[in-house]
């Protein structure tokens, strides 16, 4: 019994330090956001003003709700195929290599495939490499939910009558829809956070990070720099935590 419980104190304290690695070090920006002149929250205020930052947040609104869409989609539609195409493994390598190929060089062949075609930089062009970045992870959430499914219920209901597309809709889709919503979600963060490949084809069209980058590059770490990356801290922890919430309703039921 005592052996038990010096196992499981081990186990506890091994998961606070491994916790305390992974987020101890955002705490720092938080605490240097409010050492600007002129009070504890003069930094947070300055942010409304700032009419770049307003631009850049617009974009990665726009880029990021886009890609949330985008890429579920084409990851639902990839994982339905993955289970009825006779070689999954094509698809499933086609879908994850993006996860492999470096940040910097998918950013540029994208770039010069885009030049080839005569496309401008712009927030499609943003929108091309967020999606195809937030796509893999779209696609592993979407596959293990999918990997729950008993396909009895769709084979029952094309014995009722039902085809592919309204047994999907009113079979398939009610039981993995939280795996869709998480997918989206994930999507988004990906999307919002990504910098490396959304800089070089950008062109003039920050995105918040982009931003974040550029000022740091030519000016510095300010208190202003620090209460946007809080900011952008709290945003994606709580996007997490809601998508654990999804997770956990599904769970119970």
């Amino acid at each position: 019994m005592k052996q038990f419980r010096l196992v499981s104190f081990a186990q506890w304290l091994f998961l606070i330090i491994i916790i305390l690695f992974l987020y101890a070090p955002l705490l720092p920006p938080t605490m240097k956001s409010f050492d600007g002149v002129g009070g504890a929250w003069v930094s947070y205020q300055a942010l409304f003003s700032d009419e770049q930052l307003l631009k850049s947040l617009k974009s990665s609104g726009i880029a990021s709700a886009a890609a949330a869409l985008i890429a579920p989609f084409i990851a639902l539609v990839a994982a339905q195929l993955l289970r009825k195409f006779r070689t999954p493994g094509v698809i499933l390598g086609i879908i994850l290599i993006p996860l492999f190929v470096p940040g910097v060089s998918m950013g540029v062949s994208t770039a010069l495939f885009f030049k080839l075609l005569s496309i401008s930089p712009s927030i499609a062009s943003i929108i091309a490499v967020q999606t195809l970045w937030a796509l893999p992870f779209a696609f592993l959430v979407i596959v293990t939910v999918m990997a729950s499914f008993d396909q009895v219920y769709l084979e029952a209901a094309y014995m009722s009558g039902r085809g592919p597309v309204q047994a999907f809709l009113e079979v398939e889709l009610p039981q993995i829809h939280h795996g869709i919503t998480g997918a989206i979600i994930f999507s988004f963060i990906i999307s919002f956070n990504e910098t490396i490949r959304t800089s070089i084809v950008q062109g003039g069209n920050n995105t918040v990070q982009t931003y974040i980058w550029s000022h740091y590059q030519q000016i510095g770490l300010s208190p202003k720099l620090f209460a946007l990356m809080t900011i952008l801290i709290v945003i994606t922890l709580l996007l997490i935590f809601i998508l654990a919430f999804v997770d956990f309703k599904r769970a119970k039921r």
